[in-house]
This record gives C-alpha cells, sequence and structure tokens, in this order.
C-alpha cells in the first residue's frame, strides 16, 4: 500500500529534485506549455528521455527552490531564470546539443480544434471547395459572409476567406463551422522561449545561427568599425590597412606635385612624363598572354602523321 503524501511532504519532495538537477545539469530550455494535454507531455518525455528531463511546476515554487539553492551553493548564475517563470512554463534541463533538443521538442505538436473564446495564434483561412454540407446549412455560412453556390446538391465555397485573424477570439459562429467542416486550425506543443546555458540568457533564434550567419555578422560589424575609425580618424586594427593606402595616396600626391621621390613614385612619374610608356607596356603584356594558347595547336599539327598514298602501298586505283 503507497503512502499518500501531504502537501508539505511533497514539497520537500520537489525541492530536492530540482536541486539535484541545478547540480547536474548547466543547460536549460524554458519553454511555454499553453494548451499541452498530459498525455502530449507524456509523449515528450519519452523522446527525450536519455539526455533531457522535463519539469513542470508552479512558478512561485520553482523560484523558491532556486534562491535556496543558490544561497546554499553561492552559485548565483541560476537566478537569471527567475524573470523567465512566468505564465505556464516548464524547465527542460539537458545536457545534449540545444538546437537538436529544442527541434525534437518542435515535432510533439498536435492538432487542435478551434474552441469559442480561444484566442487564435495563426491566422485561419478556409479553402475554397466542395465542403460536403446539404444546402440546409448555407446559415453559417451567410452569418460568416462567406460566398457559396449549391453544387450537385452541396454546398461550395467560391473563394479563399481569411475566418479569423491572428491574435482574435474565436466565436461561436467560427467554431461551429470549422468544426463542421473537420478543419482543426491549430496546432500546440511546448514552445521554446528562453535558452539559458551557463549563466547566458537568450532567445532561441540565435540557435538557427549559422557559421555563414555569424560570419557575416562578424563582417558588417567590422566594416561599422572600419567606417567609424576612418571618419574620426581613429586607428584601429580594421582601419589601419585603410589609413596606410589613403597615406600612400596622399604622399604619392604629395611625390606627383613637387619634385620630392622615392622609388614607389618613380615608376609613377615616368608614365605621367611620357605616357606612350605606358600604352606600349600594356599590349605587351596582352601579347604575351596570347601568344602562349596559340602555340599549342602548332605543336598539335607538327605531331599529325602524314597519311599514306595509296601507291606508297604497291599499288594504284588507276593502273
Amino acid at each position: 500500500m503507497t503512502v499518500k503524501l501531504s502537501k508539505a511532504e511533497k514539497k520537500v519532495v520537489y525541492d530536492k529534485k530540482l536541486c539535484s538537477l541545478l547540480d547536474e545539469y548547466s543547460k536549460v530550455l524554458i519553454a511555454v506549455a499553453d494548451n499541452v494535454g498530459s498525455n502530449q507531455l507524456q509523449n515528450i518525455r519519452k523522446g527525450l528521455r536519455g539526455d533531457s528531463i522535463v519539469l513542470m511546476g508552479k512558478n512561485t515554487l520553482i523560484r523558491r527552490c532556486i534562491r535556496i539553492h543558490a544561497e546554499k551553493t553561492g552559485n548565483k548564475n541560476y537566478l537569471n531564470l527567475l524573470p523567465l517563470l512566468v505564465g505556464n512554463v516548464g524547465l527542460i534541463f539537458t545536457k545534449g546539443d540545444l538546437k537538436e533538443v529544442s527541434e525534437e521538442v518542435a515535432k510533439y505538436k498536435v492538432g487542435a480544434p478551434a474552441r469559442v473564446g480561444l484566442v487564435a495564434p495563426i491566422d485561419v483561412v478556409v479553402p475554397p471547395g466542395n465542403t460536403g454540407l446539404d444546402p440546409s446549412q448555407t446559415s453559417f455560412f451567410q452569418v460568416l459572409n462567406i460566398p457559396t453556390k449549391i453544387n450537385k446538391g452541396t454546398v461550395e465555397i467560391i473563394t479563399p476567406v481569411e475566418l479569423i485573424r491572428k491574435g482574435e477570439k474565436v466565436g461561436s459562429s467560427e467554431a461551429a463551422l470549422l468544426a463542421k467542416l473537420g478543419i482543426r486550425p491549430f496546432s500546440y506543443g511546448l514552445v521554446i522561449l528562453s535558452v539559458y546555458d551557463n549563466g547566458s540568457v537568450f532567445s532561441p533564434e540565435v540557435l538557427d545561427l549559422t557559421e555563414d550567419d555569424l560570419i557575416e555578422k562578424f563582417a558588417a560589424g567590422v566594416s561599422m568599425v572600419t567606417s567609424i575609425s576612418l571618419a574620426v580618424s581613429y586607428p584601429t586594427l580594421a582601419a589601419a590597412p585603410h589609413m596606410f593606402i589613403n597615406a600612400y595616396k596622399n604622399v604619392l600626391a604629395v611625390a606627383i606635385a613637387t619634385e620630392y621621390t622615392f622609388p614607389q613614385a618613380e615608376k609613377v612619374k615616368e608614365y605621367l612624363k611620357d605616357p606612350s610608356k605606358f600604352a606600349v607596356a600594356a599590349p605587351v603584356v596582352a601579347a604575351e598572354a596570347a601568344a602562349a594558347p596559340a602555340a599549342e595547336p602548332a605543336e598539335e599539327k607538327k605531331e599529325e602523321p602524314a597519311e599514306e598514298s595509296d601507291d606508297d602501298m604497291g599499288f594504284s586505283l588507276f593502273d
């Protein structure tokens, strides 16, 4: 016979379990569990079994446990979770890859009907086509201003209709119509709200970033730093190459305008004094580049063997 625990004893057991998880794990996913049923949550637990644990509970109890754990251990990192414990949320402790775990959680979504008074999480559009309903059901469509026609004894929707917009509450007429059409427009599951990793808290969108995205953002940041450094004439590692090039251009301009010279400027001065040298140098380089491919067909032509005539074979077609 199992002994039924009191509320106080249940809180002690829950506190020990949460503290052991805080000691063992350093990565946590904070997930919203609105409209998630017990069977669905049990399937999620089974799917994550091995390297992840889903913990649900009252937010006040979880906050108290985290504060007590921080005072006992001196680890203040988990205090960053306290502002996130708002609403119907749960904690997913994991030792696996955060992105893979979040993708696994997203697989367990279940379709749900539109219930009266529920706030629509997405836009609901009724597609055109035959509904299979008899003509006596047209009153539902007339109330919702949905254009229909009678085709072969059934009601047919002519054009797609946006029945419910995201953020609006589902009315009784909309819910009844969707139920008659057999449409389950909404799907619910655990939705990752925030990610905790060794004291850092960030949005789950960060998990979707690839190496290319990081390189692109880093390059944009370097470009911004370079632009600011050049604008205020403040030397930085990113702006140094541009500053050297600009300085070289300035010194070269001074050397051209005056008698001052240096080795790199002499060639430029020669071209400016006699532009024909540059005009001659350019065709020579182009001719050398074109000469190399042209030599190959000539060599191939030499290697072709001469065709033997019929006379060389010892007979002639005209004998």
